[in-house]
């Protein structure tokens, strides 16, 4: 029997997301053998408990009887329960710093962790994650910081609508100018920018046309691995190499600095990848862009002037383009970012049932039927151990 706790979420700001909502459950526990799932209380979700109890599920507050405990964010080392197995985003996969401690608990109290980022396809792509909705909800915020810095117009905040459909109904006659917008990425992020650019009628060109063109109506480029990097030597891409050696790889995204209004940035970064641009660009006279959507939101990574995480409160920062401080946004000498880690809770009930749906489809069942190469894949802890794919954490994950 599989029994699934849906754990209350413990991370300071709170999230408000959840793994599976309550139809969700009401569909697992009805049409799928040996499966049982409770929802621990919790006085934040974006779906009540009134909701899941309505839906036949179980309210608990203790889910000691469950074999695998279902959260989102990093789970505070106080809440962690002995013994259990765990899926959620950990993010300690690349050694961050702040959740080393969180990494040597799970050691100590014997927790096998499973982590939702490392659910992959044989070929790398990631299965589940909130991407397409932090995609959504970036693309908006990056559109409304433009018009908020230029006046043209003006859009609602995205967390002050009901759900992504009520959203879509307030783009209906809304012209924008003839702007200029480079999209970065080829995964869910991208795919997600490229929703609200159809929403909005902005009309794709290729990166030729864009370098060279003036338009009279809004259009976007779609910037993939190869568009934006090239072998240093032999000036070629191929995706793979470029993965596994992205420091012998040069970046071309300089050219569309001068031709850009609103940047939308999907890529992965990674700490060997090369920037899209430097600091020093931003001090170069033709470097056009007003607005930087970091939706991927790496401090100091792919986007250089990112400074850190905004809130979903308060969204938008301004970077001096001299000096690199921080400022207010929308100010003459400084470009605008919108960087937030946490984008998706703008839109929380539709990415989780998003999110959701992709855990049905591809993970629970593998879990109820004892495991699959996926699974054994994205187990970063055994029962406290390390597998022998995240050996490389072994320092990290170490008490001394």
């Amino acid at each position: 029997m599989l029994v699934i706790g849906l754990i209350r979420e413990g991370k300071i700001p709170a999230d408000n997301r959840v793994a599976l909502t309550p139809a969700q459950c009401k569909f697992l526990t009805k049409n799928v053998e040996n499966v049982l799932v409770k929802v621990e209380s919790a006085p934040d979700r974006c779906y009540s408990d009134d909701e899941y109890v309505r839906a036949g599920v179980e309210i608990t507050h203790d889910l000691s009887d469950c074999n695998l405990l279902l959260g989102i964010k990093e789970v505070p080392v106080s809440q962690l329960i002995p013994n259990k197995r765990y899926m959620f985003f950990s993010h300690t996969k690349k050694m961050q710093p702040y959740n080393r401690a969180l990494m040597q608990a799970m050691v100590q109290k014997n927790i096998t962790l499973i982590d939702y980022e490392c659910l992959e396809h044989k070929d790398g792509q990631r299965i589940i994650g909130f991407g397409f909705f932090a995609g959504i909800v970036g693309a908006h915020n990056g559109i409304m910081a433009y018009g908020n810095r230029t006046g043209a117009f003006k859009l609602e905040r995205v967390h002050k609508i009901k759900d992504y459909r009520a959203l879509i109904h307030t783009y209906f006659g809304l012209k924008l100018p003839p702007i200029k917008i480079a999209v970065t990425g080829s995964g869910r992020v991208a795919h997600g920018i490229l929703e609200i650019m159809n929403l909005l009628d902005v009309q794709e060109v290729e990166p030729d046309e864009y370098l060279s063109k003036d338009f009279d109506y809004p259009v976007y480029v779609h910037l993939k691995g190869n568009n934006l990097y090239q072998h240093s030597t032999n000036k070629t891409y191929h995706r793979d190499h470029f993965h596994e050696h992205p420091e012998e790889y040069t970046c071309l995204f300089e050219q569309y600095c001068a031709h850009t209004d609103i940047l939308m940035n999907g890529i992965y970064w990674g700490t060997n990848v090369p920037r899209l641009f430097s600091m020093d660009s931003l001090k170069r006279a033709d470097f056009k862009i007003q607005t930087i959507a970091d939706i991927t939101d790496d401090k100091h990574g792919s986007i250089p002037c990112n400074l850190g995480d905004a809130t979903i409160q308060d969204p938008v920062y301004g970077v001096n383009k001299l000096s690199g401080q921080k400022t207010d946004p929308y100010l003459p000498n400084s470009v605008d970012i919108m960087a937030v880690g946490n984008l998706p809770n703008e839109l929380p009930r539709d990415a989780s049932r998003y999110f959701g749906e992709q855990l049905i489809k591809y993970i629970l069942d593998d879990v109820r039927k004892g495991g699959s190469a996926i699974i054994e894949r994205a187990t970063i802890l055994d029962k406290g151990k390390l597998t022998s794919a995240f050996e490389y954490l072994k320092d990290y994950a170490s008490l001394d």
